[in-house]
């Protein structure tokens, strides 16, 4: 018989939402366990330097936030494992979730907080010059590029929406888009096309990112789509934005997600079955920040809370 562990809440996450999550649901008193995940803290754990955390006069290291939030999680109470989730049975209750060898976490209640990873370009370089010139967040490091050049990759609102922020810090902006027009919404594009620092590249595709001496980004080969020629474009940043994939596979049929695949939640985090919250990036498909994902944590924490006084 496969091993089964109970408890009242469980969290699926470590990052920002879900230690968050975790923090405030064992001072509440709830018997809380924590399921960590391939990695840790997430997309936060493999961010380089974060300025806009609130409580940090200086840089920190994403991975040394994330060691500070399990740590705080687990020293107030939570049982963290670090284990990862195969199947979920949301049907019945207790709600059974179960991980690759087949041991099951039974909880009165679930908080979902598994993220969502942003799309990679998949070219040579990129992995290279990750947090050293590549960045798929503009809010995040726009200002260490103040005054420099930069690209940004991608066509749709958040590519026009990170070029249009981009364009009040760096020198010069260069959009490239596959198409020879963008998704984006018409008044995002009136505004983009409006800004004298803005130069689009159309029809045209990222085929390699080069370094420099100083180990950074120096410029990338641009390859036309129609024409096929390649150019150099020399550049101090590239930044990624063709979108966000939920980590939501394992919930497909369990719950009920939107378009793009994130979870659907009110503002209280409550999902489509009764007991189960989502909070972070995997219940939201706009703005991804660790501060708006801890918030989100507090919040489904708090109704958890609810959720087992009631029952």
């Amino acid at each position: 018989m496969s091993e089964e562990f109970r408890s009242q809440l469980l969290i699926i996450g470590s990052g920002p939402a879900g230690c968050t999550a975790a923090i405030y649901a064992v001072r509440a008193g709830i018997k809380t366990t924590q399921m960590l995940g391939p990695q840790p803290g997430g997309q936060l754990s493999a961010t380089t330097e974060i300025e806009n955390f609130p409580g940090f006069a200086h840089f920190i290291k994403g991975s040394d936030l994330t060691e500070a939030m399990l740590a705080q999680a687990k020293k107030l109470g939570t049982i963290q494992v670090y284990d990862e989730v195969v199947d979920v049975d949301f049907s019945s209750k207790p709600f059974r979730v179960k991980n690759g060898a087949g041991a099951s976490y039974l909880a009165d209640a679930v908080i979902i907080a598994t993220g969502a990873k942003a799309k990679h370009l998949g070219v040579l370089g990129e992995d290279t010059y990750r947090g050293a010139g590549v960045s798929y967040c503009a809010t995040c490091d726009g200002f260490f590029f103040r005054n420099k050049r930069v690209v940004i990759v991608g066509g749709g609102n958040t590519a026009v929406e990170e070029a249009a922020y981009l364009s009040g810090l760096a020198k010069q902006v260069t959009l490239i888009h596959r198409r020879n027009e963008l998704r984006a919404d018409k008044t995002d594009q009136d505004k983009l096309f409006s800004l004298p620092n803005i130069n689009i590249v159309w029809d045209s595709a990222v085929m390699e990112i080069f370094g420099g001496e100083n180990k950074q980004v120096a410029s990338v080969a641009v390859k036309n789509l129609i024409t096929e020629e390649v150019c150099m474009l020399e550049t101090d940043g590239v930044f990624v934005a063709i979108g966000h994939t939920p980590a939501t596979s394992i919930f497909i049929n369990k719950l009920d997600l939107d378009e793009g695949g994130y979870i659907l939640s009110d503002g209280a985090g409550k999902t489509s079955v009764d007991g189960i919250f989502a909070a972070g990036d995997v219940a939201s498909s706009t703005l991804k920040q660790a501060v708006i994902a801890a918030a989100s944590g507090c919040i489904a924490a708090n109704s958890a809370k609810f959720w087992l006084e009631k029952m």
